[in-house]
C-alpha cells in the first residue's frame, strides 16, 4: 500500500489541525480506519480532516480531543482556526462576546448571528460572496452556529434583542420556509428566561441608530463597551460616556418597541401570513 497523503501543516490552521490529529492517532498505532471506527464516522471523514479538505465541526473536534487524548490541544487548535476565519475587523467583538455576561443588541436589517439558523446564515453568506465553495461555505456556517453555545449551559449570556421590524418582513433565500424556520426558531429562543425580545414598528418613527446595528456588552469583571456594526466593518467603543449614551439611545427603542409577548404575537402572525408556515405550539 503507498504511503498516506500529507499536507504541510505551516499551509493553514486547518493544515496544523489536520497535522495534529494525524501524529496523535498515529502514536497510539491507529489507521484511519481504527480512528473512524472509535468515532462512528468514516476513513474517509477522518482523511477530509486530516488534509484539510474539510475540517471538523466543533463537536467532531470536542470528540476527537476526547479520544484522542490531547487534553484539550484539539480543541484550542480548533477555537483559533475559526477566530482566524472571521474577519480581522469583526475578531476582537468575537472575543468580548464570549467574556459577557449581558448583551442588549439592536438589529436592523439581519436576525443577529447569535440567533440566526444554518439555513438563515447559508443564505447570507452566499447572497455575500458569489463564488464561495461548499467547504468554505459550511466553514462559516459552522463558525457562525457555533456561538450559539453562549446562549446554553448553566451559566448563559443574558441576551436582549430589539430587531427592526423589516426584518421579519424580507423574505430570505429562495423558499419561504427558510424564513418560516427561523422565526420558529426566534420564538423558541424566546421561551429561555434569559432571552428577551423585542420588535420596532415602522410606527415608531425615526430613532438613533438609524444607520448601523448595535451591541452592548456588559462584564462581570469590568466596565462595559458598545459595537457599532455597518456594511463589512465594526468598531469597539470604550469611552465611559460613549457607552452611556448609546446605552440611553438603546433604552429609547426598548420604549418605541412592543413588549415582548406582542412581539411574539406579531412573529406568529408573519409566520402564518408572509410565508405560510404555522408557528410552534405554545409550550404547556
Amino acid at each position: 500500500m503507498g504511503r498516506s497523503k500529507s499536507l504541510d501543516p505551516r499551509a493553514s490552521l486547518a493544515a496544523a489541525l489536520g497535522s495534529k490529529i494525524r501524529k496523535l492517532r498515529e502514536a497510539r498505532g491507529w489507521t484511519q480506519q481504527g480512528l473512524a471506527d472509535q468515532m462512528y464516522v468514516s476513513a474517509s471523514r477522518i482523511a477530509q480532516i486530516e488534509l484539510a479538505t474539510d475540517p471538523p465541526n466543533e463537536a467532531l473536534a470536542e470528540d476527537l480531543d476526547r479520544v484522542l487524548g490531547a487534553d484539550d490541544e484539539i480543541n484550542v487548535a480548533w477555537h483559533h482556526m475559526h477566530r482566524v476565519g472571521y474577519p480581522a475587523w469583526v475578531r476582537p467583538y468575537i472575543d468580548l462576546e464570549k467574556r459577557a455576561s449581558r448583551m442588549r443588541h439592536f438589529a436592523p436589517q439581519l436576525v443577529p448571528g447569535l440567533l440566526q439558523t444554518p439555513a438563515y446564515a447559508r443564505t447570507l453568506f452566499l447572497s455575500g460572496q458569489p463564488g464561495i465553495s461548499e467547504s468554505e461555505l459550511n466553514r462559516q456556517v459552522e463558525a457562525r452556529t457555533s456561538r450559539h453555545k453562549l446562549l446554553e449551559g448553566p451559566d448563559p449570556l443574558y441576551f436582549w434583542a430589539v430587531l427592526d421590524v423589516s426584518i421579519l418582513l424580507r423574505p430570505f433565500g429562495d423558499e419561504p420556509a427558510i424564513m418560516g424556520e427561523q422565526l420558529a426558531h426566534l420564538l423558541a429562543m424566546t421561551e429561555r428566561p434569559h432571552i428577551q425580545l423585542q420588535v420596532l414598528p415602522l410606527e415608531a418613527g425615526h430613532h438613533g441608530l438609524l444607520d448601523g446595528a448595535l451591541a452592548l456588552l456588559d462584564f462581570a469583571d469590568g466596565p462595559g463597551v458598545a459595537y457599532l456594526m455597518g456594511l463589512g466593518t465594526g468598531e469597539i467603543v470604550e469611552s465611559a460616556e460613549d457607552v452611556k449614551r448609546f446605552s440611553m439611545i438603546y433604552d429609547q427603542l426598548m420604549v418605541k418597541s412592543l413588549p415582548p409577548e406582542p412581539s411574539r404575537d406579531l412573529i406568529k402572525t408573519t409566520m402564518k401570513e408572509r410565508y405560510g408556515c404555522h408557528p410552534p405550539p405554545n409550550p404547556d
